[in-house]
C-alpha cells in the first residue's frame, strides 16, 4: 500500500520581508493529514507569515510542499486549492454584491461547471448553517455571520488544509462559543494561529510554538497544557 504524503511538509525554510528583515528562519515541520494544529506565540513571531507561505502568498528559501507536491510559482494554483486561510478579518475575504457570489468565487477560479459550484455553494453554507445568507450583503451582517460566511468561502473550494489566523478576535462570548462549533465540526487537517491558550486546548491536539521565526516547541497539546513551568518559559502562562 503507497503511504498517503503529508499534507504539508516544510524543510528549512526562510523568509526576509522586502527591507531584509528575518520573518522565519530555517522552519521545518510536518503535518498529517486530519491533524488539528495550533500555531502558538507572541506578536510578530513570525506565525502569519507562516500561513502565506503555505498557501503559496509569499515564496522564500527552502522547502515547502502540499499533499506531495513542491511548492513553487508553477503549482502555487494548486497550493492555493489545497490550503485555505481564513484571515481575522472577514470582510478581506468578502467583497462580492452577495454572500453567494464570495463563496461561489473560488470554485469559479477553479473553473468547475455551474452545477458543481452550484452544489459546493449550497452545502457550504448549509453546512455552516447560513443558507439563508445567500442573497445578503455581507455589509449587513453581524461580525458573527461575516467570520461563518468566510469560512464559507474556503469550504467550497474543498481544501485539504483549513487555516484560521486569530478565528475568535472581536467575537463576543456567544459568538466564540458558535464559531468553537463550527470549527470542531470541520473535518480537515486545521491550523490555528492563536494567544488564547484554553482555546488551543479545546480544538486542537498538536502544539507549535513560533517565536523570532523559529520553532521552539512542538508537543501534544495534552502534555504542553499539563507542564505549567513550559508554558511559563513560553510565556504562554502567567500567574
Amino acid at each position: 500500500m503507497t503511504k498517503k504524503p503529508y499534507d504539508i511538509s516544510v524543510k528549512n525554510f526562510s523568509y526576509d520581508y522586502p527591507d531584509g528583515t528575518r520573518a522565519l528562519s530555517k522552519i521545518s515541520l510536518l503535518v498529517s493529514t486530519g491533524e488539528s494544529i495550533a500555531i502558538l506565540g507572541p506578536n510578530g513571531a513570525g506565525k502569519s507569515t507562516l500561513l502565506l507561505a503555505l498557501a503559496g502568498l509569499i515564496f522564500g528559501h527552502g522547502e515547502v510542499s502540499i499533499c506531495g507536491v513542491p511548492l513553487s510559482k508553477k503549482t502555487v494554483r494548486f497550493a492555493r486549492q489545497k490550503v485555505g486561510i481564513v484571515f481575522q478579518n472577514p470582510e478581506d475575504q468578502l467583497f462580492c454584491p452577495t454572500v453567494g457570489q464570495d463563496v461561489a468565487f473560488g470554485p469559479r477560479n477553479m473553473g468547475l461547471g455551474p452545477q458543481e459550484i452550484k452544489h459546493r455553494v449550497k452545502k457550504a453554507l448549509s453546512d455552516l448553517g447560513i443558507a439563508k445568507l445567500y442573497g445578503r450583503s455581507a455589509h449587513h451582517l453581524s461580525f458573527g455571520e461575516k467570520k461563518k460566511a468566510s469560512i464559507a468561502t474556503i469550504l467550497s473550494m474543498d481544501p485539504e488544509v483549513v487555516a484560521f489566523d486569530e478565528p475568535t478576535a472581536n467575537l463576543d462570548p456567544e459568538g466564540v462559543h458558535e464559531l468553537k462549533r463550527v470549527i470542531k465540526g470541520i473535518g480537515k487537517t486545521k491550523l490555528i494561529i492563536t494567544h488564547d491558550i484554553s482555546l488551543a486546548a479545546e480544538l486542537t491536539d498538536r502544539a507549535i510554538v513560533i517565536n523570532k521565526g523559529g520553532i521552539v516547541c512542538d508537543m501534544p497539546m495534552k502534555a504542553l497544557i499539563g507542564d505549567v513551568e513550559k508554558l511559563r518559559e513560553l510565556k504562554l502562562f502567567y500567574d
